[in-house]
């Protein structure tokens, strides 16, 4: 069945009978307004937020030629102020101290705006958000001053391999892969990455080939040279906003009938000037454009191999489902499957596959795997394993048992979705209302039912030698690539691949027998529910021995069939040093990498586990339908009981781990300068480069000489919650310590109370700033960095809400003036940062246009600047913020992740504190303003008594000059150069930690 749009009908439409989750309990309503504005109206009592997300039919595709990056440029400029609210950055001011979220991004063909805030402030938050669209000022002096954001943006990201090779200007992915099952669903969250090489290698005349986030040189110079005046360009732009091109979402508290007066009123005003919706000319590539592999030279380290093939979009047989069915085989990681072959040669470390697109007129089928070093030599022997798995498809003809076997996991996941947040709902939701009838807005492609086999060969045959485009990134490349990419200057030189050649390369091939996957034994058949006795408002220690301890919390509110299992393996020799640091890293990938075939087949059915490395230890966690979670567990337990070092994985994961230390040297700045606070904070961390001189160090017999001593001193702490009686969550919790204490030959063995790891941080001292500078290791990033870090208090009640009230008011107003009038940097934000329980306030900016010791003193004036507002705060606004505040923090648990979450939390810190949101809540309402004031005059204000700090400052290249006259300044009066990270923390105190030993229930 081909996609289809219903035709809008008359205003107040509203007979649509909605397929929906059984598991749904909100209320909906279809609405087209006179002015030709469709919405969906969600209702649900029970929501602590509402939300809004508009999508606007208007894109980076319509970019007016030579205006690169307009449409980007005006989803910008909308924040910014309207004739009713004239206020500049009115908008997030109101939504941030609100308790609430904003933000936008702009994908080919569509530009979407979303927000959510708490249920009391909705109607207002919703008015200032409608006068985006109906009359917004876009001043020239805010005009000139966006630009340089714009330019911000594009230049954070240009030594960015994940920008450099997949260009996503902001981005939503129509189809987004999950775990080889495609969804029609966009997630801003989860960007999509267009590749840039492949944009460019595309016709010069199709609009996907043009470069789409904008730059100061795209948005003022060129416009310049050419006497355009870009802010008049801008407002002739925004007239494509038309009501007729818009879908909007609202999900709010109260009943359709009063959402919809609230619509009707808000949104009538937005003018139809009855636009034309932007549609793609014909596919971006052409004959030229196929048959190509091309070498491209990265910024990091690691090899990537991607091939790629032009198919009809499979949103046109959507109830057919023909790329959920080829992306499951091709993607498989099971025995048999394409990945586990090259896997076990050792030549690559994962394996993705599926559809992507950003228009309905055009789509591509790519298959990307990370490659070793082996598998950078047996590239051709991976493309042709690739297109041998082809052939077989092809032979072995469409299997109805397995089109059947996806059906029913698509159902039990569609039927039992968690609920999620409300401002992920609508952006989630409101790209179906443009591609499906109204009827399955909610469902969009998520339930294909159709077995259409011929469908099924069709897109296969797409995958052809003949249409092939292969993608290959090492920097083996350097000194022989032949071109470069206009906008991110990437290096690359492109060779032709005839369908003779590949087919040698079929011919060569390895042997190893490829084969489909057997059924799905991890399918959920038992989906009841459990029934649950007592009623047991927190998690309770249910069972203890000197090995482990098991917390169990019955779920009470979701009534779903799952459950979470958390194992906290807490072995204190994990972390002593950074050899047995990087030992237990290594010894965790390998647990990972041996269960991968095995736990595959679970991850699909929706039972999904992670193994990874503590700070004291490692950690198992399984989330998902409980029914088959004991054998999945059983098998990851087994796995490490009897875990034994295969020299030829661990030479493949030890080779790739070398090159992800390796590549720290080319995170963000900021991303640096994070890790340098928290370097000089936290009592045992590692520096990258002590790591990575361990690990080059490490070999397979180390490892295995390491892992009895790692293992000889062991506690378990347990977490099980959800659909699950307590005398199962015991027997759960024995099976766990027989299995890794008592099975024969096991390297497990007992730890003594004194011997329990704890993390502490280190004190700084009250009225003294520290500096840490230092130049980024990165020297061709022209971005500099910096982070304010201000220790205020260890976890306490009390001081707890204090300061994340002050957060709550100083955000948006530091965001305002650093990133929006001074223009700084792009990424601008003040936030809370917890280390260990060690609360404190970060102010991070990164910037190419100051360098980080102007950016400190900038942030010294802001806190000096906000010194007169928080004496001058009226009553009303305190008490405005405070309800906010309190507001957020009464939010429910929306599913049983979010609520294992906080759980777990309190356990892991050692605080126990699990009524925190109500001791806190009590604590707020009886909050004075008064104390308020006294806590930022005694912890937070410039020349506070206890104001303790640390400003960690990375230096770009572009700022070389500046670093030097910095480094040989004397210091002002009250402040420390920090020259030496571990001599100064040696000389620090340290706070106490928040963890008892084990078994201990109390912190009392």
């Amino acid at each position: 069945m081909a996609a289809a749009v219903a035709a809008p009908a008359a205003a107040g439409s509203r007979d649509v009978e909605f397929i929906r989750a059984r598991s749904d309990k909100r209320e909906y309503r279809r609405v087209v307004l006179p002015n030709a504005l469709e919405i969906l109206l969600i209702s649900d009592p029970d929501t602590d937020k509402a939300a809004a997300c508009m999508e606007v039919e208007v894109g980076s595709f319509s970019d007016p030629e030579g205006l690169e990056g307009l449409a980007h440029f005006l989803e910008h400029m909308l924040f910014y102020a309207s004739e009713k609210y004239p206020g500049e950055d009115e908008y997030k001011k109101y939504i941030t101290e609100h308790g609430g979220s904003c933000n936008a991004y702009t994908s080919s063909e569509t530009t979407n705006f979303y927000f959510d805030v708490n249920v009391d402030n909705f109607e207002e938050a919703l008015d200032r958000f409608a006068q985006f669209f109906i009359k917004p000022l876009m001043s020239q002096d805010a005009v000139l001053r966006e630009i340089k954001a714009v330019d911000s943006e594009h230049k954070k990201n240009l030594l960015s391999d994940g920008w450099r090779m997949y260009q996503v200007p902001a981005s939503s992915a129509l189809l987004v892969m999950i775990d080889q099952i495609i969804f029609l669903h966009p997630m801003p969250y989860l960007q999509r990455k267009q590749q840039s090489l492949q944009k460019h290698l595309a016709s010069k005349d199709h609009p996907y080939h043009k470069f789409s986030t904008g730059s100061l040189e795209t948005l003022e110079i060129k416009p310049k040279g050419r006497d355009l005046d870009i802010r008049h360009e801008l407002l002739k732009f925004y007239e494509n906003y038309s009501a007729n091109l818009m879908h909007l979402v609202v999900y709010g508290k109260e009943s359709l009938d009063c959402i919809q007066g609230l619509v009707d009123r808000l949104f009538s005003d937005i003018k139809n000037t009855d636009q034309r919706s932007f549609k793609c000319p014909s596919h971006p590539l052409s004959e030229e454009h196929l048959q190509l592999l091309v070498k491209a030279l990265p910024i990091e380290e690691g090899d990537y191999l991607r091939i790629i093939w032009p198919i009809t979009p499979s949103i046109q047989f959507y109830k057919e489902g023909p790329c959920h069915y080829l992306s499951h085989l091709i993607g498989h990681e099971g025995e048999g499957s394409i990945f586990h072959i090259i896997k076990e040669l050792g030549w690559a470390m994962n394996l993705m596959a599926g559809e992507s697109t950003d228009s309905t007129e055009y789509s591509f089928f790519s298959i990307s795997m990370r490659l070793t070093d082996a598998g950078h030599e047996h590239v051709e022997d991976i493309v042709g394993l690739i297109f041998k798995y082809l052939v077989l498809l092809k032979e072995d003809g469409v299997h109805e048992w397995i089109f059947n076997e996806l059906v029913a996991i698509n159902g039990t996941e569609f039927h039992y979705q968690d609920k999620i947040d409300p401002i992920s709902y609508v952006t989630g939701t409101v790209s179906s209302m443009r591609l499906f009838p109204p009827e399955e807005w909610l469902v969009g492609s998520a339930l294909p039912s159709k077995y259409a086999p011929q469908r099924i060969m069709m897109i296969l045959d797409q995958l052809s030698p003949e249409r092939v485009r292969i993608f290959w990134e090492s920097k083996k490349f350097e000194g022989s690539t032949t071109s470069a990419e206009p906008w991110y200057n990437t290096s690359y030189s492109v060779e032709n691949v005839i369908p003779s050649v590949i087919q040698q390369w079929i011919q060569k091939a390895p042997t190893e027998k490829l084969h489909l996957p057997e059924p799905n034994m991890f399918i959920p058949k038992d989906l009841a529910l459990k029934e649950v006795n007592e009623k047991v408002t927190f998690p309770k220690v249910l069972r203890k021995t000197p090995l482990s301890q098991l917390w169990y919390k019955p779920d009470l509110l979701f009534s779903t069939p799952k459950v979470h299992v958390i194992i906290d393996f807490h072995c204190p020799l994990s972390s002593h040093s950074p050899e047995a640091y990087v030992s237990t890293d290594l010894f965790v990938d390998l647990l990972v990498d041996y269960l991968n075939a095995y736990a595959f087949d679970a991850q699909i059915a929706g039972l999904y586990y992670s193994i990874y490395l503590t700070s004291a230890g490692f950690q198992v966690s399984l989330g998902g339908y409980n029914d088959k979670m004991r054998v999945l567990l059983n098998a990851i337990l087994k796995q490490i009981a009897n875990f034994e070092v295969k020299p030829n994985r661990f030479s493949a994961l030890k080779e790739t781990t070398v090159k992800d230390y390796q590549n720290f040297n080319f995170r963000q700045p900021h991303s640096q300068a994070s890790f340098y606070v928290s370097l000089i904070l936290e009592d045992k961390k590692w520096p990258v480069p002590e790591k990575l001189e361990a690990l080059s160090k490490l070999e397979s017999d180390s490892l295995a000489k390491f892992l009895p001593n790692l293992l000889s001193k062991t506690f378990l702490e347990c977490y099980i919650q959800g659909n699950i009686e307590p005398s199962e969550a015991k027997s759960i919790a024995q099976e766990i310590e027989d299995t890794i204490f008592n099975t024969p030959n096991t390297m497990f063995k007992s730890m003594s109370p004194s011997q329990y790891l704890t993390e502490r941080v280190i004190m700084l001292e009250d009225e003294l700033k520290c500096y840490y500078q230092i130049e980024g290791l990165n020297q061709k990033n022209e971005n500099s960095s910096v982070i304010q870090y201000i220790q205020v208090h260890q976890d306490d009640a009390s001081s707890n809400i204090k300061l994340q009230l002050f957060s709550l008011i100083a955000s948006q107003p530091a965001f305002n003036q650093l990133r929006t009038v001074e223009q700084l940097g792009y990424i601008t934000r003040l936030s809370l940062r917890s280390d260990y329980g060690v609360w404190a306030l970060q102010v991070v900016i990164q910037s190419t246009v100051k360098d980080p010791s102007y950016l400190d003193a900038r942030v010294d004036e802001f806190f000096k600047m906000f010194e007169s507002k928080i004496h001058e705060l009226s009553d009303k606004d305190f008490k405005r913020n405070v309800k906010s505040l309190i507001d957020s923090k009464l939010e429910k648990f929306k599913n049983l992740w979010e609520e294992s979450h906080f759980y777990w939390g309190e356990i892991g810190a050692g605080t126990l504190k699990f009524d925190r949101v109500e001791s806190e809540v009590a604590l707020l309402r009886e909050l004075k303003k008064e104390e308020f004031i006294a806590f930022f005059d005694q912890y937070i204000k410039l020349d506070a008594p206890q104001r303790r700090t640390v400003s960690v400052q990375v230096f770009s290249g572009n700022h070389s000059a500046e670093f030097k006259k910095a480094v040989a300044e004397a210091d002002p009066p009250k402040t420390y150069r920090i020259t030496d990270i571990f001599g100064f923390k040696r000389s620090r105190p340290l706070y106490s930690s928040l963890k008892g030993g084990p078994g201990r229930i109390t912190m009392d």
